[in-house]
Order: C-alpha cells, then sequence, then structure tokens
C-alpha cells in the first residue's frame, strides 16, 4: 500500500472512530464505583441510567456498615455508598462523605415527609445534605408456616425458646441484632438504651446465640436456609420473605408481634476522594429516586420506596399486602433504626463479637 493510501486509510479509520464515540452511549468505565449491599446491582433499580450510558456502574460489596466503615477508613475507594440511617453521622463525622448538591438531585423534595423530619438523616443542623434516601423496611420475625405455629411466633422472644434450637438465623449484623434485642425488653428508642437495658439486651442476644444456626450476610444466604429447611425462624428482612413466596416456599412473617416492628431507612451518598464522574453520580442517584421505581422496589423486594410520589403510584391492594398500607400506624409501632450515640453503638459492635464467639 502506497503512503498516499495509508494516510487515508487512516483518516478514515479516525473518523470512523469519531463518528462511533459521537454517536454510542457514554460508558460507565469512566470508573463510577457503587459500594453497596449485595442484590442492588439490579439494573431495575436504575433503569434510565442503563439508558443512558448503555451499562452499570462498577460495583463493590459489603456484608454490612461497620465492614464497609472500616474499609473506606482504610482507603478503598468509591464513588456512591448505600449506608442506612444509623451510619450517616459516624461516616459524616470521620470524614468520608462529599456533601450532595441537592440542586442536581431531581427528586430530592418528593422524599418521604417522614425521613425529612428524621434528625440527622438527610442533612446536618448547618443544612448540608449528605444522604439521599432510597429505600426502606423491616426486620421481621420470618417463619416457615409447614413446621411452625402462629402462635409460637407471637413474641419476638421466640427466638430464645429452646425448642427452636439450632432452627434460628439472625443476621450477621449489629444494628438488626440490638434492634431485635432492644424490642424484645421493651425499647421503641435505642438511642436512649441505658446500661441496664443495654446489658439486659445483651443477655437476650446471648439466649438467642444458644438456637443460632447461622449468622446469615444477605438475603440469598438466609433464603437458601430457609428453602431448604435448615431453619424454621429468622429475624430477615422483607426481601427475603418476598424472594422466598415467589418461589412456593410456605414462609410469612409476624408484623404483629406484641413488641412491634424494626424498620430501618437507606439510602446514598456520595464519597470523599472518589475519581469517577460526577455527572455518572449524580445520573445514577436520579435514576434510583424515580418514583418510576417504587412499584417494582414494593412488589419484588417487599420494601418501601424513599419517593412519595413513587408510593402514591403502587396499587393499594399490593400496599395493603406487603404491609405499607397505612403508613402512619406502620411508624407509631416501630423501633427506628435512627442514627445511635458513636458511643453505645462501638460497645454493640464490641459486645455483639463476643456474643456470636461463645462469650
Amino acid at each position: 500500500m502506497s503512503n498516499s493510501n495509508r494516510a487515508g486509510a487512516f483518516l478514515a479509520a479516525v473518523m470512523a472512530a469519531a463518528l462511533s464515540l459521537s454517536t454510542a452511549p457514554p460508558a460507565a468505565a469512566d470508573g463510577l464505583t457503587v459500594f453497596d449491599w449485595s442484590g442492588y446491582e439490579d439494573p431495575a433499580f436504575f433503569p434510565a441510567y442503563m439508558e443512558k450510558y448503555g451499562s452499570p456502574p462498577d460495583f463493590a460489596f459489603f456484608g454490612d456498615e461497620e465492614e464497609a466503615f472500616q474499609k473506606l477508613r482504610a482507603g478503598f475507594k468509591a464513588d456512591v455508598a448505600h449506608p442506612c440511617s444509623q451510619s450517616v453521622a459516624k461516616w459524616r463525622d470521620a470524614g468520608l462523605l462529599e456533601p450532595l448538591d441537592t440542586s442536581r438531585l431531581s427528586h430530592w423534595d418528593d422524599v418521604l415527609p417522614g425521613f425529612k423530619a428524621m434528625k440527622g438523616l438527610m442533612t446536618s443542623d448547618d443544612g448540608t445534605a449528605w444522604l439521599i434516601p432510597f429505600e426502606w423496611g423491616n426486620t421481621v420475625l420470618t417463619y416457615r408456616t409447614d413446621t411452625v405455629k402462629p402462635e409460637e411466633v407471637a413474641s419476638l422472644k421466640a427466638f430464645a425458646d429452646p425448642k427452636f434450637k439450632d432452627r434460628v438465623s439472625i443476621g450477621d449484623n449489629v444494628d438488626d441484632a440490638y434492634a431485635l434485642a432492644a424490642l424484645a425488653i421493651g425499647l421503641k428508642d435505642w438511642s436512649k438504651m441505658t446500661d441496664e437495658q443495654f446489658q439486659a439486651a445483651s443477655d437476650f442476644l446471648r439466649e438467642v446465640h444458644q438456637n443460632v444456626r447461622l449468622y446469615w450476610t444477605d438475603n440469598t444466604e438466609v433464603s437458601q436456609a430457609m428453602a431448604a429447611g435448615e431453619i424454621d425462624l429468622a429475624w430477615a428482612w422483607n426481601e427475603t420473605a418476598a424472594t422466598l413466596q415467589s418461589e412456593s416456599v410456605p414462609v410469612d412473617i409476624r408484623r404483629d408481634t406484641v413488641e412491634g416492628l424494626s424498620t430501618w431507612v437507606c439510602g446514598y451518598v456520595r464519597l470523599k476522594g472518589g475519581t469517577g464522574s460526577a455527572d455518572q453520580a449524580y445520573d445514577y442517584l436520579n435514576a434510583l429516586t424515580d418514583p418510576a421505581i417504587a412499584p417494582y422496589m414494593v412488589e419484588t423486594w417487599g420494601y418501601g420506596h424513599a419517593n412519595a410520589k413513587g408510593m402514591a403510584s403502587v396499587d393499594p391492594a399490593i400496599l395493603k399486602q406487603k404491609g405499607y398500607g397505612d403508613v402512619e400506624a406502620f411508624m407509631a409501632d416501630t423501633l427506628f433504626q435512627s442514627p445511635l450515640p458513636n458511643a453505645l453503638r462501638q460497645k454493640m459492635i464490641a459486645e455483639f463479637e463476643k456474643i456470636k464467639s461463645g462469650y
């Protein structure tokens, strides 16, 4: 090939590449990394992002928020993360978070009013925004209906009943564990737990430990154990029952235990030091919080979506079936996993490790 032909071929290739870049969707390979719970990589949670960029962001996963916190403190880099209400202040105070620019959050004003009112959740005292809520739900008593009678699980104290020895599973998650224990000893506001109440809650978890077959780390693990008949009783997220019921496994949940419910709200933050595109980060947050996501969230995962317009669009019959028909009543009899004083949470973390080790 002559030099002139080579030059012409090279110019044509360059022009073709430029044309391809101008018409193809932007690639998520710019490095946007989402640090999340396993399962939330589901593209049905962010279809608008997929439509714009053509592929999902990169994902890294954590088993609980303390693991995530320690990993970030040790230098792990990501752009967006998914903590829950009780961790936001701790992450912020540790210097891990980048403030949110609410002018770039399309659905910021549509967040459920109850979440906006939660002190320290979305904003700090000076009005700086740190988290946009995404989903909310329960950690709830979940049981096999073919081996357990409803009257046997009318109280959360069933988790410590010797009849369920080696047939119980609770999460390897300090927040869910102490939410269970706080409810079991009669507390609805765990942020004011006294030393005596902390001891009583820890003693209850030691009783539960005698029955535990499995401390689960994600929904897949506990769902598989229940489906296989290895456990009869679990302290699990709404997602577990929704998953198993869709597979015709005989499972139900008790929202009406005498002690009430444990309710949590989680959302997304921007992490300091991330190297991904800020534009992509905000596009991702806006895709997640789009009201169109709410029906999928409620029907498939069994969780509530944080967007008020989205929740209003869900079929009322489905909302009632999933337990969200009367949100005010739902909130009234619940322990909200609200932010904890750091000293108390550190005590819980240390004590829970002892309990799981049999001490």
